[in-house]
C-alpha cells in the first residue's frame, strides 16, 4: 500500500474522533474578562467545595452527562440489569435527580453571586462618575467665574468705539 493511501486514511479518522471527543467532553465556561469576576472566581476556588460543586454543576450541565445516561439506562434495560418496573433504576435516577437539584440551586446561588459582583462594580463606577461630575462642574463654575471677572475689567474695542459715540451724542 502507497504510503499516501495510509495518510489520507488517517486524516479522515482524525476528524471523526474529534468530533465524537468534543461530544464526550463538557464545554469549558470562558475564563471571567471583568476584574471583579475575576477576583471573585478566585476567592471562590480557594474553597475544595465550591471547587467540587463548580465541576459537579458543569459536568451535570453537559450533553455528555445525557449521552452516559442514555447508555446507562439502554444498557441496564437491555441488559435485563433488573425486570420491569425497574424499582432499583427508579429509586437510583430518584436519588440523582434530589442531588441535582441541589446542584442547580448551587449554581443559581453562584450567578447571583456573579450578578451581584457586577452590580456592586457598576455602582462604585457610577459613584467616582458621579464625584468625577462634580468635579468637572465646580470647575466650569470657576472657569465660568474667571472669564467674567477678565471680561468684566476689559472693554472689548468694539463695544468701547460705540459707547464713545454715545457719550459724545449725549
Amino acid at each position: 500500500m502507497p504510503p499516501t493511501a495510509n495518510a489520507s486514511s488517517d486524516q479522515h479518522r482524525k476528524p471523526l474522533f474529534r468530533r465524537i471527543g468534543l461530544l464526550l467532553v463538557p464545554n469549558r465556561v470562558p475564563e471571567p474578562v471583568n476584574p471583579a469576576l475575576v477576583k471573585q472566581a478566585e476567592q471562590r476556588a480557594q474553597s475544595v467545595q465550591n471547587r467540587v460543586s463548580d465541576r459537579i454543576t458543569a459536568f451535570a450541565g453537559s450533553m455528555t452527562f445525557v449521552y452516559l445516561h442514555v447508555l446507562w439506562f439502554g444498557c441496564w434495560i437491555g441488559f435485563g440489569v433488573e425486570k420491569y418496573p425497574y424499582g432499583l433504576l427508579t429509586m437510583i435516577v430518584s436519588l440523582e435527580a434530589i442531588f441535582l437539584s441541589t446542584f442547580v440551586m448551587i449554581s443559581q446561588n453562584r450567578a447571583d453571586a456573579k450578578r451581584q459582583v457586577i452590580a456592586d462594580a457598576q455602582w462604585k463606577t457610577v459613584k467616582e462618575e458621579d464625584h468625577q461630575n462634580k468635579e468637572l462642574l465646580d470647575l466650569s463654575r470657576q472657569i465660568l467665574a474667571l472669564t467674567k471677572h477678565v471680561h468684566g475689567g476689559v472693554r472689548p474695542a468694539a463695544e468701547s468705539s460705540v459707547d464713545r459715540g454715545r457719550d459724545a451724542a449725549a
